[in-house]
């Protein structure tokens, strides 16, 4: 049984501007892919109606899934 272990020394003065972290090369690649997607901007809109929610939110006045659901009129 081979027990020997790989060591990876990290010079401190790498390590003063956060953390570190080591991955493996298809973890990076796959990261690497996540940073072509954008970030969200909402609209106008979208910000107005989500400050609206959670005001209601804050004053306790949503709904449950199921309430919203009968409003909306879905039936199980």
């Amino acid at each position: 049984m081979n027990t020997q272990k790989n060591i990876i020394t990290i010079p401190k003065h790498l390590t003063r501007k956060g953390d570190l972290v080591v991955i493996s090369r298809e973890e990076y690649e796959a990261l690497q892919t996540l940073k072509k997607i954008q970030d969200f901007s909402p609209t106008q809109s979208q910000k107005k109606a989500l400050r609206c929610a959670e005001r209601n939110f804050l004053r306790g006045t949503t709904l449950s899934y199921h309430e919203l659901s009968k409003q909306l009129g879905f039936t199980h």
